[in-house]
This record gives C-alpha cells, sequence and structure tokens, in this order.
C-alpha cells in the first residue's frame, strides 16, 4: 500500500474511532452508566439540539425565553419537572414548587429545575431580574454548566434573603452559540424593562454580535466563558469573569519556552472562530516577544484538512510542539492530532480542549498536554466554592460552573448597590468595585476584562473520572 493510502486508511480510523466514542459517550451517560468524576456533571453528552437551517434555530425568539413556563432543555426531563412547567404557566406555583423539589430529588444536576424552582418561589411578588444566554442549541454540555453556576448563585442570594430583601428572578434564554440568534435574544432582553443584566453569551462570536445591543440599550452583561481579545473595550457595558485569550497565550508561551526548552511550536486553529483566532494571534505574538518561533500553522476550517498530514508537515518544519487552539466546534479534528501525534511532541491546547472527549478520546496520546484554563477546582483548597458546589450538585465542576457563578455574583454585588441597569454599570466599572467569587476576588479592568491570571493543568492517569485519565493543576509556576 502507498503511503499515500496509508494516510487516508489511517485518517478514516480514526473519524470512526471518534464517531464510535461520540456515540458511546451520549449512549452511556444518556442511561446512567457513566460516572464522570472530575468533569461531572457538565460533560456528560446529551443529544444535541438541531442547529443550523433547522426549525430550531427558526423558533421564534419568545419560545427561547423562560423563566419557568416552558422547558428549554427537554432532554432527560422527568415527569414531575414537565408537571411543574404546565404549572408555572397556568400560575399555580405552589404545585410547581412541590414538582420541582420531586425532580431535585431524582436528578439533582438539573440547573434548569433548579433555577424554575427558585423563580417558582418568587411567584408574582417583586423581584429583580437578570438573564442567562446560554448555547442550549449549540452545545449542551456548556449550556448546563454556566447555568449551574447561576442557579447556584441566585439559589444562595435568595436562602440569605434576597438583594436588601427582594428575591432573585433568572430568565433562561437559548441562542444555541449563534451570532444572529443571540443579536435578536439581545434585543429582547433590552426591550424588556425587567431585565436588569445578561449573564453571558458563550461563545466570543455571539458576545460581540450581541454587545452593540447591549451597548445601545445600557444594558450590562457578563460573559463567563468569552475569552477573544477583541471583546476588549468593546463596550463600556459588556465585562467578562474570565480572562483574555492574552493570559492564557502569555502563560502556554512561557511554559513551553522555560519549561519544555522548546523553541519552535506549530499551531493548529479555526480560522471560523473568533475566539480559535484569537488564541493563535495572542500565542504567536507571545511566543516571537518570548524569544520562540511559529514554524507553520494548520486551519481546521479548511475542506481538506488532514490531520497525518498536517503534523507530517509540521516535523518536516522543524516544529518541537503542537499547539491546539481549537474551539468547542472542532475539538474532533484536534483529538485526530492528538491520536496521529502519539507523544511524538509535547501538546499545548486553549480552554476549548477542557472536555471530557480529550480524556475519553485523546487518553494515552493527550498523556502530559498542558492547557490554560481559567480555573480548576483542585488549584484554590482555600475556597469554600469546591465544596458547596459538590455538595449542592452531587458531583465536582469545571471552570465554566465557577466563572458563570462569579458573572452572577458580580451582577448581585451591582444591584446591591444600585438596581438599576446604568447603577449596575455604574458599579462594575468603579476602580473600587470587587467582589468575592468561586474563583476569588473579582475585579474588573476598564476594559471590561477581568484582572486575574489563568491555571495550567494537564493530563495524567487518575481516577477521579471513568476514563482512568483527569486534569490535574501544574503548580509551581
Amino acid at each position: 500500500m502507498s503511503q499515500k493510502n496509508e494516510t487516508a486508511v489511517l485518517v478514516l480510523s480514526l473519524l470512526i474511532t471518534i464517531g464510535l466514542a461520540g456515540a458511546g459517550i451520549w449512549w452511556l451517560t444518556s442511561r446512567g452508566g457513566i460516572n464522570l468524576g472530575g468533569l461531572s456533571p457538565e460533560n456528560q453528552t446529551f443529544p444535541k439540539s438541531p442547529t443550523g437551517n433547522s426549525p430550531q434555530s427558526e423558533q421564534p425568539i419568545q419560545q427561547r425565553l423562560s423563566v419557568g413556563q416552558k422547558l428549554l432543555i427537554p432532554e432527560q426531563a422527568t415527569t414531575t419537572k414537565q408537571a411543574a412547567v404546565q404549572a408555572i404557566a397556568s400560575g399555580n406555583y405552589n404545585a410547581a414548587i412541590s414538582d420541582l423539589q420531586a425532580s431535585l430529588k431524582t436528578n439533582r444536576n438539573d440547573p434548569e429545575a433548579l433555577i424554575y424552582l427558585n423563580n417558582a418561589r418568587i411567584g408574582d411578588r417583586k423581584s429583580y431580574t437578570i438573564a442567562a444566554a446560554v448555547p442550549i442549541g449549540g452545545d449542551i454540555n456548556a449550556a448546563l454548566e454556566i447555568l449551574r453556576g447561576v442557579a447556584q448563585a441566585q439559589n444562595e442570594i435568595n436562602q440569605t434573603g434576597g438583594i436588601s430583601g427582594t428575591p432573585l428572578k433568572v430568565l433562561i434564554t437559548n441562542d444555541d452559540n449563534n451570532p444572529e440568534i443571540a443579536a435578536q435574544i439581545a434585543t429582547a432582553l433590552a426591550n424588556n424593562s425587567e431585565i436588569l443584566g445578561v449573564i453571558g453569551h458563550f461563545g466570543s462570536d455571539t458576545t460581540l454580535a450581541a454587545s452593540k445591543i447591549y451597548q445601545q440599550k445600557q444594558l450590562v452583561a457578563i460573559s463567563p466563558t468569552s475569552t477573544s481579545v477583541q471583546i476588549s473595550g468593546v463596550s463600556s457595558n459588556v465585562f467578562r469573569t474570565v480572562p483574555s485569550d492574552r493570559f492564557s497565550a502569555n502563560a502556554l508561551s512561557r511554559y513551553m519556552l522555560v519549561k519544555l526548552q522548546k523553541q519552535k511550536a506549530a499551531v493548529f486553529f479555526n480560522s471560523a472562530s473568533s475566539y480559535s483566532k484569537s488564541l493563535k494571534d495572542e500565542f504567536t505574538t507571545a511566543l516571537y516577544g518570548d524569544g520562540g518561533q511559529i514554524v507553520s500553522e494548520f486551519d481546521f476550517a479548511k475542506g481538506n484538512f488532514n490531520a497525518a498530514e498536517s503534523l507530517k508537515s509540521a516535523i518536516a518544519q522543524g516544529a518541537e510542539v503542537i499547539m491546539l487552539a481549537s474551539n468547542s466546534a472542532t475539538i474532533d479534528q484536534a483529538l485526530q492530532v492528538v491520536q496521529v501525534n502519539a507523544k511524538r511532541l509535547p501538546l499545548l491546547a486553549g480552554d476549548g480542549a477542557y472536555t471530557a472527549k480529550t480524556l475519553q478520546i485523546g487518553g494515552a496520546g493527550a498523556t502530559d498536554m498542558v492547557l490554560a484554563v481559567p480555573w480548576h477546582i483542585l488549584a484554590d483548597p482555600q475556597s469554600n466554592f469546591p465544596q458547596t458546589s459538590k455538595q449542592l450538585w452531587n458531583a465536582e465542576v469545571s471552570w465554566r460552573t465557577a466563572l458563570a457563578y462569579d458573572a452572577a455574583i458580580a451582577l448581585i454585588v451591582g444591584l446591591e448597590r444600585n438596581p438599576t441597569r446604568t447603577g449596575i454599570q455604574q458599579a462594575l466599572s468603579a476602580s473600587n468595585f470587587s467582589a468575592k467569587g468561586a474563583s476569588g476576588p473579582i475585579r474588573f479592568l476598564p476594559s471590561g476584562d477581568r484582572n486575574r491570571a489563568v491555571q495550567l493543568v494537564t493530563v495524567k492517569p487518575g481516577n477521579r473520572t471513568s476514563y482512568g485519565y483527569e486534569f490535574v493543576p501544574i503548580s509551581g509556576l
């Protein structure tokens, strides 16, 4: 067999492996057959809602908003949760409360149910309302992660009497991680005077698309997950609790040059993603600034992308390290690179690779990969959040939950200072603003960015997940 044919067979085999493994994750987790340990419950894989030109994406915007009167996450919904939604829609809050409590006894990991429960407890009483814009149709796992952080913050503040006696209500909205839909949702939220702040959006592209509306309507939005440097200073009403890609790129560049003692890298990225392009560009700038070199770039978005051929080309051009700037949409391509690399070159990656797939599919080939993430549950033993979140959800949570919690806490503190849209913006922008979050103090730079370093983690064999591998914090850097 020729070398070209061998390459084609290898790539086909990898694609089949990833497809079967993805199907295996869905089949097992949908039946409760996998305990994801350190990544549970965020990275359990549910069937994805349709995207693109499907009916899901063509839904009227009002069908994408709910304070409890409709299910936005119907997958695995208990019968009592379904009954609760009907009760809320008819104004029978007492029945809804009973049904949602029963549902949460069956499934403690359901943040939509906990948010609806707290909303039902408020009923028609006066409350302050914020929205959580999440990518249910684009990335259900990320949506659940974000909602858990929001739900925990809402639950805690309402259990302690609310914001100066006024409870917090949360409206959930699904933007499918689609920029066009995000802009429409931002308009709907901005035109609703009851909405005082927004947690979102998920992807950098969706946050950028919505930012213009939030600026025009003077509505604060805090993204817990959008890291593109394009967001810095884009709007005086847009903040984020996640550090920008510049922080991650600098940390990865230093690790490569100082710890790995390597000078030349090949970068794999997705030109169709603002996040991926941002991380690639920032890493390139940091590496050249520190004395290193990018010898080649490979674009996942190209229709003829071939992992084996790309890796072969990178090595031929002198690459000593592989940097994976993949986003959630291109994690499968990134894992193809991991497998064909077979540990020949050290691997670096951004937070887009912090998924259960990396452990389950990457396996031994991903061992010692180093990722830059905003937070890790084991990195701050002094924090109470890891314990309180585990007690609430009966599982450990990831950085997306922690930083969504921080976004909610920031809005809560802003509401405490001045419960108006302009009052919240002024509070968050103040030089003396500070709030205690899951990941430490929450402070914002004039650009709206979080003033916080990132955490490097590495993949190691371990028993905190069911895959035999786990993400472990790297200390002493």
